[in-house]
């Protein structure tokens, strides 16, 4: 299911470079995608917990086949609100995706959650090299480009939602009254532990989306062939999920906080290497680096959050948490385009300033995880 997101975020930018009138707005189908994403999360997560995470799944699945038709549509008569239209139900699949993470704790034991995390992250591998294979395939198997890609994530996503016939997570049945047991959103977000954790997942995934956002542009600008683009994207999407493998076993051992904290550092060496030049050694070993302090930050923060509520609380934050991850990732990925070819005269000016974005965002969030390790008395038990 997960092989979609790189076909989308290899096209949907050079899309929409030539869809566009004004090149600034090349990653606004990514931005919408985004979303997408951060509007579905808070009614789809209360809707998990009510129905059931089967129900949702499918939805997400749906969604993602539905927005593909469109965006395959609004491509053959090249009309650029039509592929924005298609992109914004692409994110009700992206915010359905997000979900899985969760529901891979919702029957595991206190000390299995960030493994059970990690494991069903670890399934990203098998997107990284399925998604950018079948771009290369796709991308111009058609007189149109793209279209047979988009058509490609339709046939995905309908064979895909035959998976969740398997799945089987049980309903933890709720009371009303225990529906509105726990803190409010209000009372979660004062909650230091909360709050930090919302804070590193949102850094994390937006700088991430903000520089692979700008990648495809950056590398097919800087004279390189889209499918060297499509290589670095597969060596990012590698670097993403397979650290997966063993990232719970490092929380378990050195704590949340400190593999959080070399997500952070990680993707501050990222930035660097990017910064160092674009010849097409750095932008494989920078979106490497990306892709590896993505998995640190990002499966950190989501174990801060896991062991930050209670069940009665479960829908309420999750849902809460991914509005406001993906409300910053959409800020990142419009904000990528207008980086990328709007800020200087040339692509290399562009992908420099798209780094140099990425500082007050790490301070941000070296500061507020500093914060709590300084002041382990505000955190709750």
């Amino acid at each position: 299911m997960g092989a979609q997101m790189p076909i989308i975020f290899l096209s949907a930018g050079l899309a929409g470079q030539s869809l566009a009138s004004n090149i600034c707005w090349a990653t606004l189908p990514i931005s919408v995608l985004v979303f997408g994403t951060m509007t579905t999360a808070p009614w789809l997560s209360p809707l998990m917990a009510r129905y059931g995470r089967r129900v949702g799944f499918t939805i997400g699945a749906m969604g993602g086949a539905l927005g593909a038709l469109i965006c395959a549509y609004g491509l053959y008569v090249s009309s650029f609100p039509i592929f924005l239209f298609g992109s914004y139900f692409s994110g009700i699949y992206q915010s359905a995706q997000g979900f899985f993470r969760f529901a891979a704790t919702d029957t595991a034991s206190e000390a299995f959650r960030p493994k059970a995390i990690s494991y069903v992250m670890a399934g990203g591998l098998m997107s990284a090299m399925i998604g950018p294979q079948l771009f290369k395939m796709t991308s111009q198997a058609m007189v149109i480009p793209f279209l047979g890609s988009y058509l490609a994530i339709v046939a995905i996503n309908i064979f895909g939602s035959g998976l969740f016939l398997f799945l089987r997570i049980p309903i933890v049945k709720v009371t009303k009254d225990a529906m509105n047991a726990g803190r409010s959103r209000l009372e979660l977000l004062k909650t230091p532990r909360v709050a930090v954790a919302i804070i590193c997942a949102m850094v994390s995934y937006a700088l991430m989306n903000l520089v692979m956002t700008s990648t495809p542009l950056a590398v097919v600008g800087c004279g390189y062939s889209q499918s060297t683009a499509a290589d670095v994207v597969t060596g990012h999407i590698l670097a993403m999920f397979v650290p997966s493998f063993f990232t719970g076993h490092l929380i378990s051992r050195f704590g949340v906080e400190r593999i959080i904290a070399t997500g952070l550092a990680i993707l501050t060496g990222a930035g660097f290497v990017a910064l160092a030049g674009v010849e097409i050694g750095n932008f494989f070993v920078a979106l490497i680096l990306l892709g590896i302090g993505w998995n640190f930050g990002f499966i950190g923060a989501t174990s801060m959050l896991a062991g930050s509520h209670t069940p009665e609380e479960r829908g309420r934050v999750q849902g809460m948490n991914d509005f406001l991850v993906f409300g910053m990732v959409t800020i990142a990925s419009l904000s990528s385009g207008g980086l990328m070819n709007c800020s200087g005269g040339s692509a290399v000016e562009g992908w420099n300033a798209v780094n140099l974005a990425m500082i007050p965002f790490l301070m941000l969030a070296f500061g507020a995880l500093i914060w709590l390790v300084m002041h382990p008395g505000k955190a709750p038990e």
